[in-house]
């Protein structure tokens, strides 16, 4: 086992593609660019465009509609999915676990409907030794609903320390996971999953002041100078030409309130740089351990950037009403919580909860279009940076080929020399991705089509062919060698490709268990309940 690698892997929540500075970004991220540096980029690596399906693909090496998890963590069944992971799934935790790994989760969970009774879809009950986490979704970076140790609620360690922050509590665990494991003679698996930076736009003001007028010139101008390194660094290559802001948003010049626009730009930014600096710490204990060099690291987002606006329900109250973990909330300074986005609501402390909209989002997207929840590139496009430096990869190198988030799991596997379980509790798919190590190391990579289904949205992906569509408008068509920013729909011209591909998807929707999301509308209409609701 000594010669086993170590694996970490590190995923932000709802971060664009552009948002960290190896991939354009303004925003100071020296702990990522320096594991890029070191490393290896992808350009062309895709999520799930959102959070749960996203995590449950990451960890089972399965689309997400094969772990019981389409949609989000409701329970939907009989018309819909049941919102868990289901018991026809292995994580990559069990699978090490059961080969001699330690395993840790620290930080966000998202893959179970039921978080306050110990059940089957807990990370303890799926392969990981230590949890210390949240067990929702979003929440307060001050005061972490359903924040657990092992099956242990654990709210009050947030509530009764006056300096508590999630993203730095991430970091405090990580690291003294390492530390413990650096004295036993066994290889460790560590999945760190920040909630940085999904709104709420909750950050230090010492984190918020570095980037003060840093976004006073606006949307558009940022967008530009992204693109512009993007091109510099070859990450995009010739495949986008032009770089438009999102129609439905304003120019900067014609924005109202500027400069409340900038400050939740610059809140969010803070986010990115708190997350790159426990990722720092985690790599300077790796050094101190003596631990860095044989683990094998990878970083990336669960969907693109996230273009919500609070209250999602129209209403502040009918939010909370949503959102019972709201009520919870009492800031420490004794202020009443605040919900939304409106000038009057200046983001940032801990009484605030908003999030910093659909323009900003598109900056944090750039070049792609679209948001989280969507299967264009805007959704569904994101950062993978891996780095090991003891596993004979490519460093410095750009691996262009499309990939997807069920090649993680037989890639981890097949660093680790262990093989994929022939048997199981049930029967379990076989693992549908393939390992990136041939790509890391500088070879060329065997293609695959790639799928997804969110909500309605889908794609697929064939080569230089993407087939995507946005619920429940007509399938678009895009060549992917020249057009990433899907600007030039081709379905037209090229009615046999689109057809060809179309019964691609047909077949896999229909393997993979994808419930028509008509079906699920359908249902909750009978209820009473709209689309949004559906959504999650």
């Amino acid at each position: 086992m000594a010669n086993k690698p170590n694996v970490i892997l590190i995923m932000a929540d709802d971060m664009g593609f552009s948002d960290i500075g190896c991939y354009g970004s303004e925003i100071d991220t020296p702990n990522i660019d320096r594991l890029a540096a070191a490393g290896v980029r992808f350009s062309q690596f895709y999520n799930t465009a959102r959070c749960s399906p996203s995590r449950a693909s990451l960890l089972t090496g399965l689309h997400p509609h094969q772990t019981g998890i389409g949609i989000l963590t409701k329970d939907d069944r009989p018309h819909g999915y049941q919102g868990s992971l289901n018991d026809r799934c292995m994580t990559v935790a069990e699978i090490l676990s059961s080969a001699g790994y330690a395993t840790s989760l620290v930080g966000k969970w998202h893959l179970a409907s039921n978080i306050r009774q110990v059940n089957d879809a807990w990370p303890t009950r799926r392969g990981f030794d230590h949890f210390y986490g949240t067990l929702a979704g979003s929440c307060s970076y001050y005061q972490p609903a359903t924040l657990t140790r092992g099956e242990t609620n654990v709210e009050s360690e947030a509530t009764d320390q006056p300096n508590y922050y999630y993203t730095d509590a991430i970091a405090q665990e990580a690291c003294g996971f390492v530390r413990e494991q650096a004295a036993m003679d066994k290889p460790f698996f560590m999945y760190v999953a920040y909630t940085a930076p999904h709104w709420p736009l909750q950050a230090r003001e010492e984190d918020i002041a570095k980037f003060r007028g840093r976004y006073d010139e606006g949307w558009d101008v940022l967008r530009e100078r992204r693109m512009q390194r993007l091109r510099e660094t070859g990450l995009l290559a010739d495949a986008v030409q032009e770089c438009d802001r999102d129609p439905a948003e304003p120019a900067w010049e014609d924005a109202q309130d500027k400069a409340w626009e900038a400050r939740r730009m610059e809140v969010y930014a803070a986010q990115v740089h708190r997350m790159d600096q426990g990722i720092g710490d985690i790599l300077s204990t790796l050094e101190e351990t003596g631990q860095l060099e044989n683990t094998l690291l990878f970083f990336l987002s669960d969907n693109g950037a996230c273009a919500e606006v609070l209250p999602l329900d129209g209403s502040a109250e009918a939010f909370k009403k949503r959102r019972p973990d709201l009520d919870r909330l009492k800031p420490r300074n004794g202020a009443e919580l605040q919900v939304g986005n409106e000038p009057a609501i200046i983001p940032g402390p801990e009484e605030t909860y908003a999030s910093y909209g659909r323009a900003w989002a598109n900056l944090s997207n750039t070049p792609f279009r679209l948001y989280k929840r969507w299967t264009h590139e805007g959704g569904i496009a994101t950062p993978l940076i891996v780095h090991w430096p003891t596993g004979g990869l490519d460093n410095g190198a750009i691996v262009r080929a499309p990939f997807q988030l069920t090649d993680m799991l037989p890639t981890i596997l097949e660093a680790a020399q262990v093989p994929l379980p022939t048997h199981s509790r049930q029967d379990i798919p076989p693992c549908e991705g393939s390992s990136l190590l041939t790509a890391l190391r500088g070879g060329q990579a065997s293609e695959h089509t790639l799928f997804w289904e969110h909500t309605g949205n889908a794609a697929v992906r064939r080569g230089r062919w993407k087939l995507v569509r946005e619920y429940p408008s007509p399938w678009e068509l895009y060549d992917m060698n020249t057009d990433r920013s899907e600007k030039n729909d081709l379905a037209s011209s090229q009615p046999d490709m689109v057809n060809e591909l179309v019964a691609q998807w047909d077949a896999w929707a229909n393997r993979v268990g994808v419930v028509p999301w008509e079906n699920v509308l359908s249902s909750y209409r009978d209820a009473g309940k709209n689309e949004e609701e559906a959504a999650g």
